[in-house]
């Protein structure tokens, strides 16, 4: 048996911090059922992030699409910055007070690992990055944390079955493990060639036995224009300066004409790791750092109660809009009920929390994993990272 919840338990509202259950028990109790609005934000972002990408939102509607609520929300892999509200539900209150650990959940790890990997792919500069972080997390979580990776900016997932949900083939290179089991890595290399098909690009793993340098010469040798890349996953023990072995590699390839090779790196990359090896990498492949990423401290209130806008402290009270300018892009938050807003520029403006569910009825197309990446992709386009 395994430590986690079944969708059963999570639609069943089991997956529930106790006071939310006897707040639900007081108020069916005592009569009380008020229709109340209720929005999620995020009031800082982690590390000093000046932005971050909204995800999990299907997970969400799936959610809710049994009760009776109607709900706003920016498109899942938009862009939004501290105290802009990503989503609002609205509904009577005992119909979902039992699911804001829930929602709570999937937006805030989500839209985190997403966020992530935006920033990874911001970094890369246009080079490939691949999610290989999944062994690091509980296989539950494995595919929602390469979905989010992917619809963040990764170019591709590790996963079979993460592969399956975004409807990508997976991508991945040679285990150790291989290499060991044959013996010698060109040796595992000719297998590897012979045995998968030709679709499969062609890329050694260089750190298993040997020195680098010399690993990239034999089997550079040994596949000639076949091999597409190789890869170092040099461990920190070994490592020293990662870049002047990896500069090592590629000179010993283009000395002996084998430009064509492709350079991949993993094994514990960190962003700041990123601008220094790009002049001689081609691809990442990113684990642990986009996994593990920090969560987005999203909270959800209650801004109005009965048409009547009420927060509790430190909360701007009352339903609110999101827009943005369709010309100079300048972004504000102001009251829902304030209808005729035009931008400082006098030009109109759009609304970025749009209607997506009420009483079950989704009101947007759904999105394919790449089309909402495509999203990300461009919103994070020429964003500062710092």
């Amino acid at each position: 048996m395994f430590h986690t919840a079944t969708a059963e338990e999570i639609l069943e509202g089991k997956i529930t911090d106790v006071y939310f259950s006897r707040t639900l028990k007081i108020l069916k109790a005592t009569g009380i059922n008020p229709l109340v609005k209720a929005e999620f934000i995020a009031k800082s972002l982690p590390q000093g992030w000046k932005w971050a990408v909204f995800a999990g939102l299907e997970e969400v509607l799936h959610l809710l699409s049994r009760l009776p609520v109607k709900v706003r929300a920016m498109r899942e892999g938009s862009v939004f910055y501290p105290y802009e509200p990503v989503m609002e539900i609205e509904g009577r209150y005992q119909d979902f007070c039992i699911y804001e650990t829930a929602i709570l959940g999937l937006i805030c790890q989500a839209s985190g690992i997403a966020t992530k990997a935006a920033r990874f792919k911001k970094l890369a500069e246009g080079r490939l990055v691949v999610s290989f972080g999944a062994r690091r997390m509980h296989p539950i979580l494995a595919p929602m944390i390469e979905r989010n990776a992917f619809i963040g900016g990764c170019d591709g997932v590790a996963v079979v079955k993460s592969g399956e949900i975004i409807g990508e083939d997976p991508m991945g290179t040679m285990p150790h493990a291989l290499i060991i089991c044959m013996g010698s890595t060109v040796e595992a290399l000719k297998a590897y060639d012979r045995v998968l098909p030709p679709e499969v690009k062609r890329v050694a793993l260089i750190d298993t036995f040997l020195d680098e340098k010399f690993e990239a010469i034999n089997v550079a040798e040994a596949l000639g224009d076949k091999l597409f890349a190789v890869r170092l996953d040099t461990p920190s023990t070994r490592r020293g300066n990662f870049y002047r072995i990896i500069e090592e590699v590629r000179w010993e390839l283009d000395l002996r004409g084998y430009r064509h090779v492709k350079i991949f790196v993993s094994g514990g990359i960190k962003e700041e790791d990123i601008p220094v090896l790009n002049p001689l990498v081609d691809a990442y492949g990113i684990g642990t750092s986009i996994s593990n990423a920090p969560v987005i401290d999203y909270a959800m209130d209650i801004v109005e109660v009965e048409g009547k806008a009420i927060a509790k402290r430190s909360k701007w009270s009352g339903s609110k809009r999101v827009v943005k300018c369709k010309t100079c892009g300048q972004r504000s938050i102001i009251p829902y009920v304030q209808k005729d807003y035009k931008c400082s520029c006098d030009n109109e403006v759009e609304d970025l929390l749009i209607p997506v569910l009420e009483d079950g009825k989704l009101l947007i197309e759904k999105e394919s994993p790449s089309e909402i990446r495509k999203r990300a992709l461009k919103e994070t386009e020429g964003l500062p990272l710092d």
